[in-house]
């Protein structure tokens, strides 16, 4: 049989990736990466869901601390295993923690259902957290190395788009949960909505090969240009670009801190904003249901149970959660057009910080609920649309394939240092002001992720001479 590696460019009719129609082979990776992303905001939604839940059954409630640790565990393990992830999967491939991940999550879910305290669940998600960081640190390097021309921003801002879905299916489930059972003592059983979401990755992921890129830059060009037809079919083949080896201008042994100063000014725009996101995205995200609790726009009548007071809140959330998804397609269509992706950043940011400000006046002056259910949705809308998507899309336009992973990896760890620093302030600021202060925090916050990327995008794109 002819080693389709060695001689795959001498094939009649050969066609590099690059310039290969989106066919379904394509919507798989992008569906199959998708689940990554989607799997972290179940998580986030799931534990918004577990801390009022224990707050009915624990005398006194959780403290502040104890909200936040809870809201925020796995976050700190995603900031963990997305820098040591992105650091293995340069080194050693994708492929393997592309597996492992998922396995990791869905052992560390299980777990959680059969331990049930309060203790042993923290700990069960920092380990999904630690899963979901190698996620977030591989999804979009498989995407985007595999798309034709033209579509690799797009794609990889799809991906990211199921996140959104991961909010909205945590929030139903959640809701379904709650009302046919009607009792608190059942938070533990949420995470077999996690279990069932990773065994779903892993099957997937079981059929699945190794990065072209990755074997192409470590002098692997007869395994790239078979895991390309792997991918994409017997007529797939590698563009007709310079191999850039792993013995390149890159440092062998170039520990983290020499990658930050090296790379400075890409640091800065790809973590900064995504930790200024963070706060949005899982600082006000997983304390959805209780902000919606805190500002009165859940229905609530007199002598109602209080899981059923729960289920009201995540009702609502659920209606909130549904916005997000039109704003990524927004954001998506905004790409498709070629806009900048920064401006898109940027705009997002103000936009959300406006929001954030209505919802804050109609808060603290009495305007009727359905103006502060729109500033929540809008906010939603455009966190969606910009930083969120984006933060996500940004990364991997900015680093070189020998350094992606590292790159990437660094990027979500900032973004999810950020998210732990919301999701621990939230609950002290809700304590020490209200509602209205944790508004207006946040409101800061996104202005200022919207100053950093206008003065930094600016400064990358000039530096390296492209259009981002």
């Amino acid at each position: 049989m002819q080693d389709m590696g060695n001689n795959s460019k001498n094939i009649p009719g050969s066609i590099p990736l690059t310039d290969l129609p989106m066919g379904w082979r394509q919507y798989r990776i992008v569906t199959v990466a998708s689940l990554g992303q989607m799997i972290g905001t179940i998580v986030a939604t799931i534990a918004g869901v577990i801390i009022p839940l224990l707050n009915i059954l624990m005398h006194p409630e959780l403290s502040p601390f104890m909200q936040g640790l809870i809201g925020s565990i796995d976050l700190i393990g995603i900031c963990i295993g997305a820098s040591i992830f992105g650091r293995l999967s340069d080194k050693y491939g994708y492929l393997l923690f592309f597996r492992l991940c998922p396995a990791l999550i869905l052992a560390a879910s299980v777990a959680g259902v059969f331990l049930g305290d309060v203790w042993g669940v923290t700990l069960c998600l920092f380990v999904i957290g630690l899963g979901i960081g190698g996620e977030y640190s591989l999804d979009s390097d498989y995407v985007s190395e595999l798309m034709p021309k033209g579509y690799g921003p797009l794609m990889v801002g799809v991906t990211k788009t199921a996140s959104a879905l991961g909010n909205i299916i945590a929030a139903a489930l959640c809701l379904w949960i709650i009302m046919d059972t009607r009792r608190a003592e059942v938070w533990p059983q949420l995470l077999w909505i996690v279990a069932g979401t990773a065994a779903l990755m892993l099957i997937l992921r079981i059929k699945f090969y190794q990065s072209p890129s990755w074997l192409q830059s470590h002098g692997e060009d007869a395994k790239a240009e078979k895991a390309v037809k792997e991918f994409l079919g017997p007529r797939a083949t590698l563009p007709a670009t310079t191999r850039q080896a792993a013995t390149s201008s890159t440092p062998q042994k170039e520990n983290m801190w020499q990658f930050m100063v090296r790379n400075g000014k890409q640091v800065i725009l790809s973590g900064i904003p995504w930790a200024c996101e963070g706060l949005g995205v899982y600082g006000i995200g997983v304390f959805l249901p209780i902000l919606v609790m805190a500002l009165g726009l859940e229905h609530f009548t007199k002598g109602m149970p209080e899981v059923l007071h729960v289920a009201e809140s995540v009702k609502v959330t659920l209606w909130i959660s549904c916005i997000m998804l039109p704003g990524f397609i927004l954001g998506l269509i905004l790409i498709r057009r070629k806009v900048r992706i920064t401006l898109i950043q940027s705009a997002g940011f103000w936009l959300c910080a406006v929001s954030l400000v209505i919802l804050a006046l109609s808060y603290h002056f009495g305007w009727n609920k359905w103006w502060s259910i729109g500033s929540f949705m809008a906010f939603e809308l455009f966190l969606n649309m910009g930083p969120h998507l984006i933060t996500y899309v940004l990364p991997p336009r900015i680093y070189p394939v020998e350094t992606r992973g590292q790159g990437v990896g660094l990027a979500a760890s900032i973004g999810k240092i950020g998210a732990v620093v919301g999701v621990f302030l939230i609950p002290i600021l809700l304590k020490a002001g209200g509602a209205l202060l944790v508004l207006i925090v946040s409101a800061a916050v996104m202005a200022a992720g919207a100053i950093v990327t206008d003065i930094y995008g600016a400064l990358v794109s000039k530096e390296e001479n492209v259009r981002i």
